[in-house]
């Protein structure tokens, strides 16, 4: 029977990393977002915003594994306005990403971060948590994943909270090793024109990732 019960914990755990990672691996524009607040501001702030979206991944985990089945019919109706509304703030990120690198640049004021506009740990972790938190296909995705595993029997609640923090871990490592890396990117593309690319070409990239979410919900 332990030797039963060790298995199906196993089982979650691996299916809860292979979930975790399924969902956050695909580089899109929250992503890209990620990378460049960090190039930007700080690896604390870039962890701290990385935590938000591994957050949200882990919450929607949760309530795929206690919701079940009842989430699709709930999410489908509002999976339109969900789709507009993570667009449109996708892209006013990469609006205002682009404006501020553009003065900063004018400005000969992109060789300190000081300048900027300060970022909050609090407020990096919230803004990146509510951003991820309006992708409805989060939600549909766990959601598919739990149904399917549940196709023999119903999953107890060791067996639900530890594919959740699996997911968690697994989407979180993955959000922190995009910190890293926009961390790098900060350090190496320390000059004024270094910075106006990278800026620039970050929003070019969001708001060409949010126009195909707009797209694919007509």
């Amino acid at each position: 029977m332990e030797a039963d019960s060790l298995q199906v914990v196993i089982a979650a755990l691996v299916a809860g990393l292979l979930a975790g990672y399924g969902i956050a691996m695909p580089v899109g524009a929250v992503a890209t977002y990620l990378v460049a607040l960090t190039a930007r501001t700080s690896l604390k702030i870039g962890a701290f915003a990385a935590l938000g979206v591994a957050t949200a991944d882990g919450l929607y985990a949760l309530i795929a594994a206690l919701g079940g089945s009842a989430l699709t019919p709930v999410i489908q109706p509002i999976m339109l306005p969900l789709r507009w509304c993570s667009a449109l703030v996708l892209i006013a990120l990469a609006v205002r990403g682009a404006i501020v690198a553009i003065r900063q640049h004018r400005g000969h004021q992109t060789s300190t971060r000081t300048d900027e506009t300060p970022v909050s740990p609090a407020r990096a972790y919230l803004g990146l948590l509510g951003i991820t938190m309006m992708n409805p296909t989060t939600v549909i995705y766990f959601a598919a994943l739990v149904l399917g595993s549940q196709a023999t029997a119903a999953p107890d609640h060791l067996e639900q909270a530890v594919f959740v923090l699996a997911a968690f871990a697994a989407s979180a490592s993955w959000q922190l090793l995009l910190a890293g890396g926009g961390a790098l990117l900060g350090r190496a593309l320390t000059g004024s024109r270094g910075r106006l690319v990278t800026a620039m070409a970050s929003s070019t990239v969001i708001t060409a990732l949010a126009v195909h979410l707009l797209l694919t919900a007509l």
